[in-house]
């Protein structure tokens, strides 16, 4: 190790990228901040996870083994990014930005110790520090007493602003453009992944046709057919669509960092019966669940409801996750706000900015008549006296039976 290796540095370079969002949202992202640090008695703040980094910088990091981090201070907002990166951290954050080098295992927080100066309280994301971060920076800032950030950001992260809900749109939009790029490929004898792809690359070119600039990153569609729509999250494979068939067509456009998703049940040519009965009663437990979801509703309450709805049809057995969740900066390996859950155990209000799912499903093991996952999905911006549903796509037997 020589004397001349850099350790911390500014490593701008280019002039700073294209955001969907204005100086004044992303300043009032990161006075919303200060303003919780100055209440908390909490001089400095620093986020480390994906989405708190993304929401108060812009930036979205790619990981790949490193450590990465923003600080706010009362007087600065600053990310802090590896080497590897160059000068693109430093482009899509909104503040500064210094690089560190990877040479030495410890410069990471090097750089956060020239961040936070003096700092007695610092507030970190406590569900995402693992034990050996935390002893790592109880290491490096002796002394220091660690303050949770994580759930009050979420909650300032909650509700909208209206440039969110602007770019939330637009993603729900495009949503839509995979959903129908998605059914024009389903036939007997194609294969889950090409009707993926097909939804996937109309995705891509949308969102890049949309805006001028933005990085193409992450968009992905989930494609089941047969037993494998027994699992929301199941991944594609190369199964053989059959004539028949039950299928599940979920297109997740990312943008800027935030997720919006469409979920459609379909199937292949012809719906039995039995499948037809349990589909058109998830469909009425997706209606009425789009009708509760309004100001001042309670997400506990909207479950309860909708089990009451299953249980007189003997399918509360078959549900398998809640019925819908939050919006914003997420992905499938980062975000939550767990918060706005719509769970039996979570009970929050809805509020007018909120952004949340419709999304009941059920699923019938394999061997009973109408075997498979139904699941339906839908997205709705929260308003003064109700609620926006921004999903475009058709849903139910009338349009989703393909016959191409």
């Amino acid at each position: 190790m020589t004397d001349d290796m850099l350790h911390v540095m500014e490593w701008h370079n280019g002039e700073k990228d294209y955001s969907p969002f204005s100086d004044a949202e992303m300043k009032r992202r990161q006075d919303d901040v200060r303003n919780w640090m100055a209440a908390s008695d909490v001089d400095a703040a620093l986020f480390t996870s994906y989405h708190g980094i993304n929401y108060y910088s812009g930036w979205l990091y790619c990981c790949f083994g490193r450590k990465y981090g923003m600080v706010v201070t009362p007087d600065a907002a600053t990310t802090i990014s590896a080497g590897i990166d160059g000068g693109q951290p430093w482009r899509r954050s909104f503040g500064g930005n210094v690089t560190y080098t990877d040479w030495r295992r410890d410069n990471f927080y090097r750089a956060v110790r020239q961040l936070t100066p003096g700092v007695r309280r610092l507030a970190i994301e406590f569900d995402h520090v693992s034990l050996d971060y935390r002893r790592q920076i109880e290491a490096a800032l002796p002394g220091v007493e660690f303050v949770d950030v994580a759930r009050p950001s979420m909650w300032m992260r909650a509700i909208k602003s209206a440039e969110e809900q602007k770019l939330i749109r637009e993603g729900a939009r495009i949503c839509d453009v995979g959903g129908a790029a998605g059914a024009a490929a389903i036939r007997a004898g194609v294969p889950e992944h090409e009707v993926a792809i097909a939804s996937t690359t109309a995705m891509i070119r949308e969102i890049a046709r949309s805006f001028p600039f933005v990085e193409l990153m992450d968009t992905w569609t989930w494609f089941q057919s047969g037993i494998n729509t027994d699992g929301a999250h199941n991944p594609v494979t190369n199964r053989m669509i059959r004539s028949g068939d039950i299928l599940s067509l979920n297109c997740f456009p990312m943008i800027f960092g935030y997720y919006t998703a469409l979920e459609r049940t379909l199937f292949c040519g012809s719906v039995d019966e039995a499948s037809l009965d349990i589909w058109e009663k998830n469909l009425a437990v997706h209606r009425r669940g789009l009708e509760l979801i309004r100001p001042g509703a309670k997400c506990n309450a909207i479950a309860t409801e909708l089990n009451d709805m299953y249980r007189q049809w003997d399918l509360l057995k078959y549900r398998s996750f809640g019925y819908g969740h939050s919006f914003g900066v997420l992905c499938h390996y980062y975000g939550r706000e767990a918060g706005v859950e719509l769970r039996e155990d979570t009970e929050s209000e809805l509020r007018p900015g909120m952004v949340v799912s419709m999304e009941p499903m059920v699923m019938l093991p394999a061997g009973m008549p109408g075997a498979g996952g139904y699941r339906e999905h839908d997205i709705l911006i929260v308003t003064e006296d109700g609620a926006d549903n921004i999903t475009g796509f058709p849903l139910g037997p009338d349009h989703n039976v393909i016959r191409n």
